[in-house]
This record gives structure tokens, sequence and C-alpha cells, in this order.
């Protein structure tokens, strides 16, 4: 799998929002969302893990995080805890994509940080109109 997508360049892109890293365990919805994501004009990198995604942070701060709340190791409620008090990395907005569908869980998510919280399977027109919101 590509760890970089680049956009269409003939697709306007969300002035605010061009760049988004994407963060699931899962290779096929990674795949969907960075394809459909890409489509849409955002340049996307993915990390299967939080600790791969500290190190893609490391190279780049993204407009946008998107990720799953079930991952090996440290779990997307851990992750969007540590990033929205990290002082680099505080101010990028966080949407978790997640398989966990109780109202509890997508409380948790927001009072972790996130500033959106979907139910997988994602709603693509929804999320990406949450995305243009953004700017």
């Amino acid at each position: 799998m590509r760890r970089f997508c680049q956009p269409l360049p003939d697709l306007l892109v969300c002035a605010m929002v061009r760049n988004i890293l994407l963060i699931d365990d899962s290779r096929t919805e990674l795949l969907h969302l960075c394809k459909f994501l890409w489509r849409s004009g955002y340049r996307v990198r993915t990390a299967q893990s939080a600790e791969e995604a500290m190190l893609e942070l490391g190279k780049q701060v993204p407009d946008l995080i998107l990720m799953d709340v079930v991952m090996p190791g440290t779990n997307g409620f851990s992750l969007t805890r540590n990033l929205a008090r990290h002082p680099q990395y505080g101010k990028v907005p966080v949407f978790i994509c997640s398989s966990k569908n109780l109202e509890s869980d997508r409380a948790w998510g927001l009072r972790q940080g996130a500033l959106d919280y979907f139910t997988k399977p994602v709603d693509t027109k929804l999320l990406l109109s949450r995305i243009e919101s953004l700017a």
C-alpha cells in the first residue's frame, strides 16, 4: 500500500484542509478512505498504529487527522487525548471513525479531544461535508 496519496490536480480542495493523516489498522479501511479522499482532492498519508502515526506526525503536521479507535497498542481514544494535550499537535482537528457505535463511545471520543465522531461504515458524503466545514 502506498503511504501517501496525491490529489488529482483538477479538483478543488478546501482552503484550510489539504493534508490528512489517516490512522487505521485495517488495510481495507485505509484503502477505501484513502481512495475516496484522494479522489476528493486531498493529500493523504496513512499509518496503521499510533506509533506509526507519531512517526508520520514528526515528518509533517497534517491539517486533519482521521483515526480508528480499535488498534493494536495505543488505542484511538488514548492517541486522541495525547494529541489534544501535545503542544505541537494540539490544534490539529481529529475526527474519529470507528465501528464502536454506542453513544457513550462517541461521548468519550469527544471528551478525549476529537472534533467529530463517525461510525463505520463511514458516510463519505457526511465526512466530506464535515471536512469542508473546517474552512
